[in-house]
């Protein structure tokens, strides 16, 4: 039986997100220091903090770690992260258990190998259009936007707009 992803966006009250070619386009800028920058796009940094204000739960999970990932999560409000991960579906399923969520009503948005395991076991997996091909076979909705390019804010806005929660009133504040 085929899914269609659309179906699945009712059930979603909680959105996890890769840090590295999701929520940034995965090229990583090295300092003098050893400081490692990434971008970010505001537009998915907009959607995340609307999804916040409207309820959504968002965590991140990611293998990468730094000060400036640190301070982005910070500006945006979010709480729940998770930096350099090496067992993803560990992490995942420590999350879920610990805040009763059900893994049906989880969006989990990963590019690579190392969210593979997790994204199987979400209600809603997806990924960027410029995912690796084995995160693409699994995914059930494939992004026209690529990380770090509005990826987030796609599928962010998606399940707002079907939820009426999207251009509700306090869209425009912070």
């Amino acid at each position: 039986m085929v899914v269609n992803y659309k179906e699945l966006l009712h059930d979603i009250n909680t959105f996890i997100f890769d840090y590295d070619g999701v929520l940034t386009t995965g090229e990583v800028y090295i300092l003098p220091n050893g400081e490692a920058l990434r971008g970010g796009y505001v537009k998915d940094g907009y959607a995340l903090q609307h999804a916040l204000k409207n309820g959504y739960r968002i965590a991140i999970i990611s293998g990468g770690k730094s000060e400036s990932m640190i301070h982005r999560l910070n500006m945006l409000k979010i709480k729940d992260y998770f930096l350099g991960v090496s067992d993803k579906l560990a992490t995942f399923k420590e999350y879920i258990s610990r805040e009763s969520i059900n893994p049906k009503n989880v969006l989990y948005m990963g590019d690579d190998i190392p969210d593979y395991e997790v994204m199987k076991e979400v209600g809603l997996p997806c990924c960027p259009a410029d995912a690796a091909e084995e995160i693409k076979a699994i995914s059930l909705y494939i992004s026209h936007r690529e990380g770090g390019k509005g990826c987030v804010r796609d599928i962010i806005e998606q399940v707002m707009r079907l939820h009426g929660k999207w251009m509700n009133g306090n869209a425009f504040y912070w």
